[in-house]
């Protein structure tokens, strides 16, 4: 049996397990804030988050902000993306209070664990892994150390904070197998410290963009979650299509059309078919797809503007869960640091006298 096949096989007993405990389970999961949210994170990572939440789980948010120059020069607007992306994750339905949002750069302790991590796995399987591959040859330029690396950092951040789940789709399945061969590696070479996380497939649909192409902030062809009611339907009139009238779902012959079609029918929460049933030609897509988006974020935008106006909750909110992402670190990396017979002394600052 395959990865995929074994992990879609779990999920029954896995879901069963979290719903009949969920406080004894903690997820990682989080984004590279390289762009506004759009309505694909929405419909999925992060309307999962929230689920997961409000079943009990502890939640823990990373946005890594360190690997945003994983296959770019420069984080442009860095500051920017990440107040955005704290501000959609509240608006959304977060709550700081139960679930911990925190920024790569700000847990020193978490970026430690890359140096024993690299010690534990080959140069081949890193140029093997699949996301590797694929933003080496999108990039058009030479493999940066840390792209190459990229998988290793994930797995520091899965570990530092000791979840066993991480939400994924199919393509992220990779990255978690191998956090799973370095926690088991680590445990033959120094001692078990680590319990091997379990990949957690996602429910939800994944949205094509208004392309039809796959939802991503660097094409152009996804609806910000912070853009305006006009914004929104600028973006959708400049969606292409083609001339035929009838509308119909096929996303490899009609990729424009599909992504307009698929877009709406999730914001309508209607079949894509039946849907297509009802329309007549591209104008009229355009016109109730614009719309569906707009009544849809309607309340995720008024709640979003609404956190917007204090002007400290941002940095709040990533205060306290870089504290707690800090605490939780620092104690994975001291219990790293036994069992590599690292100890010298006290690992942490012994305040003067």
């Amino acid at each position: 049996m395959d990865s995929f096949a074994a992990t879609v096989a779990r999920m029954p007993a896995l879901r069963a397990a979290v719903a009949a405990d969920p406080s004894a389970h903690r997820v990682l999961t989080g984004e590279r804030p390289t762009g506004p949210l759009h309505l694909g994170h929405l419909a999925g990572t992060i309307s999962e988050r929230v689920r997961l939440q409000r079943c009990g789980v502890d939640v823990l948010v990373i946005l890594a902000d360190y690997q945003v120059v994983t296959d770019r020069d420069v984080a442009d607007r860095l500051a920017e993306h990440v107040r955005g992306a704290v501000l959609d994750q509240l608006a959304a339905g977060l709550d700081p209070d139960r679930t911990t949002v925190f920024v790569h750069s700000a847990v020193p302790a978490l970026n430690q664990l890359m140096l024993p991590f690299l010690s534990l796995v080959t140069e081949a399987e890193l140029h093997r892994n699949p996301t590797v591959k694929a933003e080496h040859a999108a990039s058009g330029r030479a493999l940066s150390g840390l792209l190459l690396t990229y998988p290793v950092h994930q797995a520091a951040d899965i570990l530092s904070c000791r979840a066993d789940l991480v939400p994924v789709g199919k393509d992220q399945l990779p990255h978690v197998e191998l956090t799973r061969v370095l926690a088991r590696r680590f445990a033959e070479r120094y001692g078990p410290v680590f319990t091997p996380p379990e990949p957690m497939l996602t429910d939800a649909p994944e949205l094509p963009g208004l392309d039809g192409q796959k939802m991503s902030k660097s094409r152009g062809n996804a609806i910000a979650l912070g853009a305006s009611a006009d914004e929104t339907v600028a973006l959708v009139r400049r969606a292409r299509t083609d001339s035929q009238r009838r509308i119909t779902v096929d996303p490899q012959g009609r990729p424009g059309v599909y992504g307009l079609l698929a877009t709406a029918a999730l914001c309508l929460g209607r079949d894509p078919a039946e849907l297509a049933e009802t329309l007549d030609g591209a104008a009229a897509l355009k016109r109730v797809t614009a719309d569906a988006v707009n009544d849809h974020l309607a309340g995720h935008r008024a709640r979003r503007a609404e956190l917007a106006r204090d002007p400290g909750l941002v940095d709040d909110v990533l205060a306290r869960g870089n504290a707690r992402a800090n605490e939780l670190a620092g104690r994975t990396l001291d219990d790293v640091r036994d069992a590599m017979g690292m100890r010298y002394g006290s690992a942490r600052p012994v305040p003067a006298r």
